[in-house]
């Protein structure tokens, strides 16, 4: 669904870079939509151990995703739980704290500030995309909920967008997600799913949906939204006798914690607008097939948004937004291979799933 061009804008933006341990790219394209609702975060240094890389796809509007690839990394840089080392409950934490910071006169501040109209009825506010390039307004005071204003009783934006965010620090990889945006890691060229794409259909977003009072319908939660967990959205969030994680639509993130070994060769983080055309491993053998013919890792994710748009909009299928980021471990690692490997689960016939954890 969605309104389409005449013909698509296949201007990409893209970026590449390296520290000492990581090497990325990235690219992304607006295709065939009317607008571009994706945004990014690439940070290699979020700090001096820890990297940082997310894909927000927006829908109903860009200025969710805007909002968290400005704010969600430096909300996981304040968490108490980043400050003892456990990164899993920080960025838990930061998910949530995005629909928090979102509300109020502060909110309709900020949200303004990254949007250029806005409908004051619906929440709904529209700008272009934008993504950081460095650690922006992780040293801004966190007084969110004490500012006063004409806006103060504003609930939060009618749109929304999903979150799919990969933290690496040293043998260690963090991937949160809410939405159906994935992050995918190439282990000695088998894909492996580090993340769960949250669609109405699966049974326990099913069970939480009717829970809260919403339905399914034609797919999609209450007829109208097709994924079942995102940020924003204010009005599937409106049962003020449930908490956060059990409204009919939650940012309630699936944490999973992977152990990295020397069979891992990059990991994939990229919203649906390539899922829905390439399956986890025939993007992994793809990456494969061209990252040593190309220039740079963001030649790759352009290769592959080309490889996805579709040449009309006659099926749907390749007229999405595209945004993918490629991250590749510069040098071997020193780890030992998990040893539950074995017990990893087939999600499909040509791809496979690492355990997700939920917190």
């Amino acid at each position: 669904m969605g309104v389409y061009l005449s013909t698509p804008k296949t201007d990409k933006l893209s970026e590449n870079g390296e520290n000492d341990r990581l090497k990325f790219g990235l690219s992304s394209m607006q295709g065939w939509r009317a607008s571009m609702e994706d945004a990014h975060s690439s940070l290699l240094d979020l700090d001096s151990e820890t990297a940082f890389f997310g894909v927000f796809d927006g829908h109903g509007g860009r200025v969710v995703a805007k909002f968290c690839a400005k704010y969600l990394h430096s909300q996981v840089l304040k968490s108490d739980a980043y400050s003892t080392g456990d990164l899993g409950s920080a960025v838990h934490r930061a998910f949530f704290r995005m629909d928090e910071m979102m509300r109020g006169q502060r909110g309709w501040r900020e949200l303004s500030a990254l949007g250029d109209k806005i409908n004051k009825f619906s929440g709904m506010i529209e700008g272009l995309i934008w993504s950081p390039r460095g650690s922006d307004s992780n040293n801004q005071q966190d007084d969110w909920a004490s500012e006063e204003g004409p806006h103060s009783d504003f609930a939060g934006p009618t749109c929304g967008c999903t979150a799919c965010v990969a933290l690496i620090r040293n043998n260690q990889l963090i991937v949160a997600n809410a939405g159906d945006s994935r992050c995918v890691i190439s282990r000695a060229g088998q894909a492996y799913n580090l993340s769960r794409d949250h669609k109405p259909e699966l049974a326990a977003e099913r069970e939480r949906i009717m829970k809260a009072g919403g339905f399914i319908h034609m797919g999609r939660v209450n007829g109208s939204l097709n994924l079942s967990r995102a940020i924003g959205d204010v009005e599937f969030k409106q049962n003020k006798f449930l908490p956060p994680e059990k409204q009919i639509v939650t940012a309630n993130p699936d944490i999973n914690v992977v152990e990295l070994c020397d069979e891992d060769d990059f990991v994939v983080v990229a919203c649906d607008g390539i899922w829905d055309c390439m399956s986890s491993q025939q993007l992994v053998n793809f990456i494969h097939e061209h990252i040593n013919k190309e220039s740079s890792l963001s030649a790759v994710c352009e290769k592959v948004l080309d490889r996805c748009l579709a040449p009309s909009t006659i099926t749907g299928e390749g007229c999405d937004n595209m945004t993918m980021i490629l991250v590749q471990f510069k040098k071997p690692v020193n780890r030992n291979k998990m040893s539950d490997m074995a017990e990893q689960s087939t999600s499909s016939a040509d791809e496979t799933e690492i355990h997700v954890a939920e917190e």
